[in-house]
C-alpha cells in the first residue's frame, strides 16, 4: 500500500511537469544556450581540468535551477492538502526521486551538449556516467530539502543557495576528483574508494532528508 502511494506521489509529478511543457524546454534552452555560450567563450579547452571544472560548474547551476523549484509551486492551499492527505516520508520520497530521475535526464544530456560544442576529453566514460549519474542523484536530495526550507520563507530562493551551497561542497569535491580520475583514464581500482563514497552519500541525504522534513511538515 505505501509503495503504491509513493508511486502515484512520483506519477502526480510527472503529470504536473509534463503539463508545463514550457517549462521543460525553457530548460533545455538554458541547458543548451549555457554549453553553447561556455563554448564560444573559451573558444578552445586543451587542460583537462579546465574541462572538468567548466562542466561542474555548470551541472551545479543547472542542478540549482531545477530542483529549486520542487516545493517553489507548492501554496498554501496544496500544502494543507498535502498535510492532510500524504504521509510527510512518501512525500519527501517522491519529491526526490522524480528530482533525482529528472536530473539523471538532464545531466546526461549537459554532458552530450557539452561533448558537443566544447570537445570530450574523457577516457573512461563509463565511470564519468557513473560519478555523473549519482553526483546528480545526490544533488537533487539536498536541493529538495533546501527548497522544502526556502519554501517555508516565502519561497526564498536566495535562502536556498545559501543553505545548498555548505552542504553541497563536499559532495562537488568528490564528484570532481572522481571526473578527474574517468577523464585521465586511471584504473577503477584507483577510482573505487571516490565512488564509494558518492554512493554513501546518496543514502545519508535521502536518510536526512526523510527524517528532518517531518518537523517541517508540521509547521
Amino acid at each position: 500500500m505505501k509503495s503504491q502511494l509513493l508511486s502515484q506521489l512520483i506519477k502526480k509529478e510527472f503529470l504536473l511537469e509534463f503539463r508545463q511543457k514550457s517549462t521543460l524546454a525553457g530548460i533545455l534552452v538554458y541547458i543548451v544556450a549555457t554549453v553553447f555560450i561556455s563554448a564560444l567563450s573559451f573558444k578552445k579547452i586543451i587542460h583537462p581540468t579546465v574541462w572538468n571544472a567548466l562542466f561542474w560548474t555548470i551541472f551545479m547551476f543547472i542542478s540549482v535551477n531545477v530542483s529549486s523549484k520542487s516545493f517553489m509551486q507548492e501554496t498554501k492551499g496544496k500544502g494543507l492538502y498535502n498535510y492532510l492527505y500524504y504521509n510527510p516520508r512518501q512525500f519527501i520520497l517522491s519529491k526526490i526521486i522524480y528530482n533525482m530521475m529528472l536530473m539523471a535526464v538532464l545531466s546526461l544530456l549537459t554532458f552530450f551538449f557539452y561533448s558537443w560544442f566544447v570537445g570530450n576529453m574523457v577516457q573512461d566514460i563509463a565511470m564519468f556516467l557513473l560519478a555523473l549519474i549519482f553526483s546528480s542523484s545526490a544533488f537533487s536530495g539536498v536541493l529538495s530539502l533546501m527548497s522544502a526550507i526556502a519554501s517555508k520563507a516565502n519561497n526564498n530562493i536566495s535562502l536556498m543557495a545559501i543553505l545548498s551551497f555548505p552542504v553541497l561542497m563536499p559532495l562537488l569535491l568528490v564528484s570532481v576528483k572522481l571526473s578527474k580520475h574517468a577523464i585521465d583514464g586511471l584504473a577503477w581500482s584507483v577510482s573505487y574508494k571516490y565512488l564509494l563514497i558518492l554512493i554513501m552519500l546518496n543514502f545519508i541525504v535521502v536518510a536526512l532528508a526523510t527524517l528532518l522534513f517531518n518537523y517541517l511538515w508540521k509547521e
